[in-house]
């Protein structure tokens, strides 16, 4: 009868990566034959015969593996011998995957705020030099106007036929005091110079 079917490679426990490909084999260490050998994936019949190929791994293969040896007596096959291999854990990890994921989008992340700073540092630098520049450059603002005393009898002067975009300037007249501090009339002024 059969006896002491194993799984190859051990040990009990295998972890692979999404997209690996897996080859098991099983055998027995005592057994007339011809033996043959049925595969069970978490309790559930997969395949026959000695090797389980398993190509492509995806999550979906995680679990537990065992293969069941089994032969007969006599030719008739009255009584049938079974030995059932120790299971095997296949764990099907995907954290050296998301890990480079990860790594990469983490590494994405720190250039564009690197970035962002520098930038932003540029942009506050930039302002701060072409500040000073600019208030230079401003014009000096009118001083206080220079106050003179006009004549009750002053009027503005006529537009400037150029167009002038400055105000019109104030156009003042004054009457000349007499000695008796009286004005002066143009007859006086006549008969003083006689």
């Amino acid at each position: 009868p059969v006896a002491n079917a194993t799984i190859t490679p051990g040990p009990l426990s295998l972890q692979v990566r999404p997209g690996d490909n897996v080859t098991l084999h099983c055998s027995v260490q005592v057994g007339s034959a011809p033996v043959t050998f049925t595969w069970l994936h978490n309790g559930q019949k997969v395949a026959q015969g000695p090797l389980l190929e398993l190509g492509n791994i995806s999550v979906g293969h995680s679990g537990t593996y065992q293969c069941m040896a089994t032969n007969q007596l006599g030719q008739d096959g009255h009584r049938v011998f079974w030995a059932l291999s120790p299971e095997l854990a296949l764990e099907v990890t995907t954290w050296g995957h998301g890990g480079t994921v990860a790594a990469g989008v983490v590494g994405s992340l720190l250039f564009l705020v690197l970035l962002m700073g520098i930038i932003v540092a540029f942009l506050w630098w930039h302002r701060q030099v072409q500040a000073p520049a600019r208030v230079n450059f401003l014009p000096k603002p009118p001083g206080p106007p220079i106050p003179f005393h006009t004549h009750p009898y002053s009027h503005r002067a006529r537009p400037d036929p150029l167009g002038s975009s400055m105000e019109d300037p104030q156009a003042t007249y004054m009457q000349l005091q007499g000695p008796h501090g009286q004005p002066w009339e143009p007859s006086d002024i006549y008969d003083n110079l006689q």
